[in-house]
């Protein structure tokens, strides 16, 4: 199978308007993949789906990732003057980075028997702005992982087929898989024992107030 920069030259040409970025990969698997632009996702995955030499005609799997906000502290050094002598000192810059949620999708191809090919989609942020293009008109088997993104990570799959909660109730108010959720005390549809109950409403109060 081709390269990623290979892959990533092809899409872009193929594709006019056609934004694609190679993402590292900092954990064990160290597997790169291709952050597409939301304008063209499905032109691109059309391509992904359909080119002949790629063939990736099969989703395995489809998640989301949820990423808040993150304030990254950088040290450089840098020379200034001290009573007239030149000294080079420390400094830490701190940059933020926004928060976004993505949905990441793994690719093979049963034809070509290769893969995976890793394609990801960002949305503007956590709140109103969570919505990326579904893929499901590209790849079926989308369908139900993509309506577990929207459940457990509120991520909004813009031409879905049925978008609804799938492991959640309809009335359920949160997104469970978001690292900032925090759980009920108690549960409507099923009492905890009382004990409990007591103990988690003790640990939560404790957290907030802790300095």
């Amino acid at each position: 199978m081709e390269t990623l920069e290979q892959i990533k030259a092809r899409i872009e040409s193929a594709v006019p308007g056609a934004v694609i970025t190679i993402l590292p990969n900092e954990s064990p698997s160290g597997q790169l993949s291709l952050l597409l632009s939301n304008s063209q996702a499905l032109a691109v995955a059309k391509f992904l789906r359909d080119d002949s030499a790629l063939c990736l005609d099969y989703c395995s799997n489809m998640t989301g990732v949820d990423w808040p906000e993150l304030v990254i502290k950088n040290k450089v050094k840098k020379k200034v003057m001290f009573e007239g002598v030149e000294k080079e000192v420390e400094e830490t810059l701190e940059t933020v980075r926004p928060p976004y949620l993505e949905a990441v999708y793994h690719l093979y191809s049963m034809a070509k028997k290769h893969g995976p090919v890793i394609i990801r989609t960002r949305t503007e942020d956590r709140g109103a702005k969570n919505h990326v293009p579904s893929l499901t008109p590209i790849w079926r088997g989308c369908e139900f992982q993509e309506r577990e993104a929207y459940d457990l990570f509120g991520i909004v799959f813009d031409g879905h087929p049925d978008l609804r909660r799938i492991l959640m109730w309809d009335e359920f108010k949160d997104h469970p898989m978001r690292k900032d959720y925090v759980e009920p005390d108690d549960y409507e549809y099923e009492p905890t024992p009382h004990d409990e109950v007591v103990e988690k409403v003790k640990a939560r109060q404790a957290k907030e107030v802790a300095p």
